[in-house]
């Protein structure tokens, strides 16, 4: 099965900007994929995801226009691009893997991604 590995959590001040990257151990072109993140004390959520070929894409209300999912199956990487980061935003990391494609309904379900990696954290003060 597909291994992943975040990498690229930091601690940043309101306004920053972070890139983190998920480097899988197979190529990823057949898998929908998608970054998830989880706060202390809350359940985790979807933030965004995006089909094998790349070209589209799916954002949770409160990340859209601030941040970009982006994918180089060539590489084996799946990327969040983070910019004009909020206290909010602090929470560990993860990426995920699933065979099947989901739909704007479905892709934010953390059940229905079988493969995970181990997570990053980001720290955003104000």
């Amino acid at each position: 099965q597909v291994r992943l590995a975040e990498s690229g959590g930091a601690s940043v001040q309101t306004g920053g900007s972070l890139r983190l990257s998920c480097q899988a151990s197979e190529y990823i072109s057949d898998y929908f994929m998608g970054w998830f993140r989880q706060a202390p004390g809350k359940e985790r959520e979807g933030v965004a995801a995006i089909v094998g070929g790349g070209d589209s894409t799916y954002y949770a209300d409160s990340v859209k226009d601030r941040f970009t999912i982006s994918r180089d199956n060539a590489k084996k990487t799946l990327y969040l691009q983070m910019n004009f980061l909020k206290p909010e935003d602090t929470a560990t990391y993860y990426c995920a893997a699933r065979w099947y494609r989901a739909d704007g309904n479905s892709w934010s379900s953390p059940a229905g991604y079988p493969h995970w990696g181990q997570g990053t954290q980001v720290t955003v003060s104000s």
